[in-house]
């Protein structure tokens, strides 16, 4: 069972995972976890799945996935969808999560569940299921990992029923951006006691974004089990750098799967929201609306 705190209702509330029993199969029994290291982390499954989710087939999906998890469509864009991957990157109705025009704020660029930590070591174990992150193995570049060295690292876990665009947190330029290819493990937490490598071994694509007030800021997108394909919409040409952007313009999207972003943040650039730092403590993530603050500069 997994808990987390709905910031918008304020209270505790139980998640409905997506595909539990099989999960549960796959990360927690021995004919489940070989299949999993061995074949369904694999790319090219997700790929597989992916195809099925982009065909007029999965269209017969889209009713029951909204009436099972409560998805209120009265939020998003109106759309006949084809396919199950066209509803599940439904953009919202103009308005329904604004973003802040304070710069000194740090929006939420994910509608997700987040896990907060104030000060990161170059390699660390989080309380959260044994999660392991290493800076170098996460960014794959030891020069980069060297400049979040001791600052924030703020993690947003994105389930299947959650909207699946990210969005910058706030304006400035994308200065580099680069893909680490690797495998296709869930994000699930069911699955971190098996695997807490899970962010070092799966895919990502690293944006490194310059902002006035908070610097330098890795923006990392990680694939996962299931996860037809991660889809770069501000920007074609990885050549064309920089990229200038506005807060709360779109970076992309995930195609079908729950997954993650990621941002790291320089030491004594950014104060973390009093709750996502107190929840993060109790090992408890936080639900937060996209465009919502995750924190703000620290002499505000």
């Amino acid at each position: 069972m997994i808990r987390y705190y709905h910031r918008t209702r304020q209270r505790v509330e139980t998640e409905k995972v997506y595909g539990e029993a099989w999960l549960h199969w796959a990360y927690r029994t021995p004919p489940g976890k070989w299949l999993t290291r061995h074949v369904l982390s694999k790319q090219w499954v997700s790929r597989i799945f992916g195809v099925f989710e982009d065909s007029p087939l999965s269209r017969s999906k889209i009713d029951e996935f909204i009436e099972k998890y409560e998805v209120d469509m009265e939020e998003f864009e109106k759309s006949d969808y084809s396919n199950f991957n066209q509803f599940f990157i439904r953009k919202f109705k103009p308005g329904k999560r604004p973003f802040g025009s304070d710069p000194g704020v740090f929006c939420a660029g994910a509608e997700a569940r987040y896990l907060v930590f104030e000060s990161l070591k170059p390699r660390q174990t989080f309380p959260v299921k044994g999660i392991e992150i290493d800076l170098g193995v996460l960014l794959q570049d030891a020069e980069i990992a060297k400049e979040f060295e001791e600052g924030a690292l703020i993690l947003a876990r994105l389930c299947p029923v959650d909207y699946h665009r990210f969005h910058f947190p706030f304006e400035g330029e994308l200065v580099r951006h680069y893909r680490i290819s690797g495998e296709y493990h869930s994000v699930n937490p069911a699955a971190f006691e098996a695997e807490p490598k899970v962010f070092l071994k799966n895919e990502r694509q690293v944006a490194i974004l310059q902002n006035p007030v908070f610097g330098k800021v890795a923006m990392i997108e990680v694939g996962a089990l299931g996860v037809g394909k991660i889809v770069q919409s501000a920007y074609s040409s990885l050549d064309a750098m920089p990229v200038k952007f506005a807060r709360g313009a779109e970076k992309g999207y995930f195609l079908f799967g729950g997954s993650t972003v990621i941002w790291l943040v320089q030491k004594g650039k950014l104060k973390l929201s009093r709750d996502l730092v107190e929840n993060s403590a109790r090992n408890l993530e936080t639900w937060v609306p996209l465009g919502q603050a995750l924190g703000e500069r620290p002499d505000a």
